[in-house]
């Protein structure tokens, strides 16, 4: 048994299983938890117990801070390996906003949304409040019960973990700590061990590397390849220390090299309608002084297992190598030829006195545009010279911050890069990033919350913590918080990498020097992405952190929808185009004079062109918008005022509807019903006198009873004020509408309606939408081909207990030839499976659906998938395309429609300008980029079909993955733009299709409220708006 904390808790808490060693961690790593499994832990129902309220945080509270570490570690530390970041939602501007502000428009929000994982067993209660000596106390927070002594939490399914290497013993497992460092370890059947939990391990720590190889971190950096159709940067190796038979071929003749040229795209998708524009898009020409890298493969004899040791034996020979070079423990990449054949050198092992043999073998000559992902290591050497500090995916300044204080928030400016082979040739896509710090750590939030739900903590900390990202200021480093550990706190031990029991709080004032206040806080928990599959892969690993010494990344939901929060910070993050274009310049001036950062380029052949590249484009001419009587034709694509004044294509008369509040709403409400009254009828919407249920509070329990008593069969619609925002009512209301008692319903905040001076306004556009809920059409454009089915496909990852994990894909289908009725289904798969399982069913579904509208099968078959990367591609081409394919059989052998897949990528990093002069601006709506920036041996294309009026414009990715269906590509992206106007939520175009907007809105609502299938009495409506 082993204590945990102060006042003699050992005796109740969970037992330790037998400390595992681990092996040395890398440097700048944080406490980690070595599992042997690799699902999750379950959670145990708890019951909070509290006795003291936790006092204000003390004036000066200390917030970390980088700061040195040492350790009687080899001198030189590497690099860390960083943790696979998960960054924070973006804050990209759109313009895609919903017509009103009732709280079911307030749900489409989409991103920000945090995952969930089922935290470990708790301990035993213990009274929350200030002890002397142990800081604020925070562990007893609220303890929640667990099993008696001697039980354990199930943690797992236990299978055998990878063979240890030879210097650990075979009985030993890995451990690090909270920010990288030893992993201790998880076997099924037994409590959490003291060995598994580790701090961030300091640095200094691994063997001395090569400058250049440092920054490698291993073989994948140089295995792995980026895009669709891209060769492999490194060929397969034969083992080291025997003759391969690249060496047998080089003994009966050396072969010649050939410089790997890639081929001209012959896919046709350049399309010409529309007039001419000049633009610029914030890329910079990469210019190569020579034709290619020059690759060897390097064997060592006898066989040497530590890659430090390679990196070492290698870095001996610098006057052969030069000092310029790549290497990943068995390929090395050199900017010049140092051998037509096979290079034999000789190193010894001091310790044993034995001599290594060394055999560089050339194998290839790779060219430039083969070389993509060694030029994005050069690259991240050259920020490093620039002093820029790495954090999650991309670099930022740190010693520049820009300061919120009124919202105690900072923000770190920063680059995205990232180089890569387009039509026009090897570029550096750039641009301006800013990562969002809060001031406060997550110790000061997790207080917080305390403060506001005392009586469900625990519960309110893991929703709101699981899932966000925290930066550790000692390392520079984020994580994903997975779970807490509300049963450990800073004074729990592990085992470090000398095999010694050493608890957190000494760990860090050992590694970084840092104090550690409150001794009672939990423990946040980081479990880094595994590979599915993947043989190589040891026991899961846990890393461990002290939210103290964690400080908070992005925003959350209340800061989200602080319209003051988002104005100031908007102020900062929104660059118009014009600042961009002279960040760029900058840029580009600060490699240049900085010699360190010229040479790493320069080495390797390689300099930027200063200016940014300039493009033409075509804008398409604006869209005609169809009402009942009439059209209207917008340069800014917005009709929003059209929009409550024209009659709506198809209206459906509000006869039997109910509107439910609470007494004291009853004014409120009122007024919306007389305001109802007026404003429809010139929009062609006949409202006759709802029925009024007034409810007595504002339990949940009593809007359920209330609305049970009044759906009847009759009834068309239901209208719910709430008077304020709570998601777990606006949940259970949402399950009772849409698969108990199926139903169109609208839930409206009270604030929303509160405002006499906006009533107008608001009502006109929450009209429209009950509209659209009940089968209603409000607008169209003109749709020249006729039996076209387009489909919207999304996925949302369902983040609350205990359904997390799951995704959920919702699935919309087009059930016209104007292309404004709808068809919705959704699917449900296991753990963060985003590729769909369930897509035949929803395609089946949508097509028999389209047959019974229209007496016919559709002729073609138009997929929108949103949320694809470009890593996965290829697995939404082998796998959901191919499922598509497959279910048209059904249907008989004859059909076949033509079909086309578009993957939709608005997350990007690309920014498009409109050029006058020397001045830049943001292209107008209707803008096509298909050529120079595109994708080599891609079918893409860039368009921005949104207006917008602060800061820079993003343009939407499109990536056709299969075409038979034998559209120019002048049609489709024509078709594309006519489908962001006819999302029905917003008077005005959007920035992806209309049928992807649907289908997220579908998912999330699916995923954040409801957990099962909606009611198929509502699928052929747009319930979910």
């Amino acid at each position: 048994m082993a204590s945990f904390g102060p006042g003699g808790r050992g005796g109740r808490g969970a037992a330790l299983l037998k400390a595992m060693k681990e092996p040395m961690r890398r440097p700048g790593e944080p406490p980690i938890v070595t599992t042997a499994t690799g699902t999750s832990p379950t959670r145990h129902p708890h019951t909070p117990h509290t006795q003291h309220s936790p006092p204000a945080p003390p004036p000066g509270h200390p917030h970390p801070s980088t700061s040195s570490i040492t350790t009687t570690a080899p001198a030189k530390p590497a690099t860390p390996p960083s943790p696979r970041p998960l960054t924070p939602p973006g804050q990209s501007h759109d313009g895609s906003r919903d017509q009103s502000r009732s709280h079911d428009q307030s749900h489409d929000r989409g991103n920000g949304v945090r995952g969930g994982t089922v935290p470990l067993q708790a301990t035993p209660t213990q009274a929350l409040g200030r002890k002397a000596g142990t800081g604020r106390g925070i562990l007893a927070f609220a303890k929640k019960e667990s099993p008696q002594p001697g039980t354990a939490a199930p943690i797992g399914t236990g299978h055998a973990p990878r063979a240890p290497p030879t210097s650990v013993p075979p009985t030993t497992s890995t451990t690090r700590v909270g920010g990288g460092g030893p992993t201790p370890s998880l076997l099924q059947g037994h409590p959490l061990p003291s060995s598994m939990l580790t701090p961030p391990l300091s640095q200094a720590t691994s063997s001395t590397l090569s400058q250049d190889t440092q920054a490698s971190k291993g073989s994948s950096d140089l295995v792995k390849t980026s895009g669709k159709g891209r060769a492999s940067l490194l060929q397969q190796q034969p083992e080291e220390g025997v003759a391969s038979s690249g060496s047998a071929h080089l003994e009966k003749g050396v072969r010649k090299m050939e410089i790997a040229q890639r081929e001209e795209s012959t896919i046709n998708k350049k399309g010409t309608s529309g007039a001419g524009v000049r633009l610029s898009a914030n890329y910079l020409r990469v210019v190569a002084e020579q034709d290619g890298v020059y690759q060897y493969m390097v064997s060592f004899i006898p066989q040497v297992d530590n890659k430090n040791l390679r990196y070492r034996l290698l870095n001996e020979h610098k006057d052969v190598l030069g000092d310029t070079r790549a290497f990943d423990g068995s390929t090395l990449f050199l900017p010049v030829n140092i051998t037509e054949t096979t290079l034999v050198l000789k190193s010894t092992l001091q310790r044993e006195n034995t001599e290594v043999e060394l055999r560089i073998t050339l194998v290839a000559v790779v060219a430039y545009a083969e070389s993509i992902q060694l030029f994005n290591i050069i690259f991240k050497r050259v920020l490093r010279a620039l002093e820029l500090k790495q954090i999650g995916r991309h670099y930022y300044d740190p010693s520049n911050p820009i300061p919120v204080p009124q919202h105690k928030m900072e923000l770190w400016p920063g680059y995205v890069t990232a180089i890569q082979e387009y039509d026009g040739g090897l570029m550096l896509l750039f641009d301006v990033s800013h990562r969002l710090l809060r001031t406060d750590s997550a110790l000061d939030f997790l207080y917080e919350l305390y403060s506001m739900h005392k009586d469900r903590f625990q519960d309110e900390a893991t929703k709101q913590l699981v899932g966000s990202v925290v930066l550790t200021r000692y390392n520079n480093r984020t994580y994903r918080v997975d779970d807490i550990l509300w049963e450990k706190n800073p004074q729990s031990t592990f085992t470090s990498h000398s095999g010694e029991a050493i608890s957190f709080v000494d760990y860090y004032k050992k590694a970084y020097n840092k104090d550690i206040d409150d001794l009672e806080q939990p423990l946040l928990v980081h479990r880094p992405k595994r590979t599915k599959g993947d043989p190589r892969q040891g026991p899961e690993e846990l890393i461990c952190l002290v939210p103290e010494l964690c400080c908070m990344t992005g925003l959350t939901d209340q800061a989200r929808s602080d319209f003051k929060v988002m104005k100031d910070l908007a102020v900062h993050t929104r660059v118009a185009p014009n600042e961009r274009e002279k960040s760029f310049r900058k840029f580009v001036e600060n490699i240049n004079s900085t010699p360190e950062a010229r040479n790493h380029l320069s080495r390797w052949g390689l300099h930027l062109e200063p200016a940014i590249v300039q493009v033409g484009g075509r804008k398409l001419n604006p869209e005609k918008v169809f009402f009942k009587k009439k059209f209207v034709v917008s340069e800014e694509a917005d009709w929003g005022r059209d929009s409550v004044k024209e009659n709506v294509i198809s209206a459906v008369t509000l006869k039997n509807w109910l509107v439910m509040f609470t007494r004291r709403d009853q004014s409120k409400a009122m007024d919306f019903v007389s305001m109802m009254k007026r404003v429809c009828p010139p929009m062609a919407i006949q409202v006759n006198e709802p029925q009024v249920v007034e409810l007595p509070s504002d339990r949940t329990d009593v809007y359920l009873h209330a609305l049970r008593d009044s759906i009847n069969p009759h009834l068309q619609l239901v209208v719910i004020v709430f008077p304020t925002s709570r998601d777990d009512r606006y949940s259970a209301v949402k399950k009772l509408c849409c698969i108990e008692r199926p139903i169109p319903s609208q839930v409206i905040i009270s604030k929303t309606i509160a405002q006499e001076k906006k009533l107008r306004s608001v009502t006109q556009k929450i009209a429209l939408q009950m509209n659209v809920k009940l089968g209603g059409e409000l607008w169209a454009v003109e749709i020249p081909m006729k039996n076209i089915m387009v489909v919207g496909i999304d996925v949302y990852h369902d983040t609350i207990q205990p359904f997390a994990r799951r995704s959920i894909t919702g699935f919309v289908a087009s059930m016209n030839s104007h292309l404004t009725r709808w068809y919705s289904r959704v699917a449900i798969q296991g753990q963060q499976q985003e590729i769909i399982d369930g897509l035949k069913l929803c395609l089946l579904a949508s097509i028999k659906k389209y047959h019974e509208v229209n007496s016919t099968l559709p002729e073609r078959v138009l997929v929108y998938r949103d949320g694809v990367g470009d890593g996965q591609m290829q697995a939404v081409e082998q796998f959901e395309v191919q499922q598509m394919l497959t279910c048209f059989k059904d249907f008989g052998d004859d059909y076949n429609p033509r079909v086309a897949v578009v993957i939709v990528q608005k997350r990007i990093t690309t920014r498009i300008f409109s050029t006058h002069g020397n001045k830049l601006a943001n292209p107008p709506p209707g803008t096509i980029v298909d050529h120079t920036i595109t994708r080599r041996g891609w079918y893409d294309f860039f368009l921005v079909s949104q207006h917008v009026r602060q800061g820079t414009v993003t343009p939407t990715h499109y990536t056709v993955l299969h075409d038979t269906s034998g559209l120019k590509p002048d049609h489709l992206q024509r078709l594309t733009y006519k489908l962001t106007h006819m999302y029905y939520n917003w008077p005005g175009t959007i920035r992806v299709p209309a049928p992807c907007q649907y289908a997220h809105k579908l998912a999330y609502l699916v995923g954040q409220s409801l957990h099962k299938d909606p009611s198929e009495k509502l699928a052929d409506r747009l319930f979910f708006l």
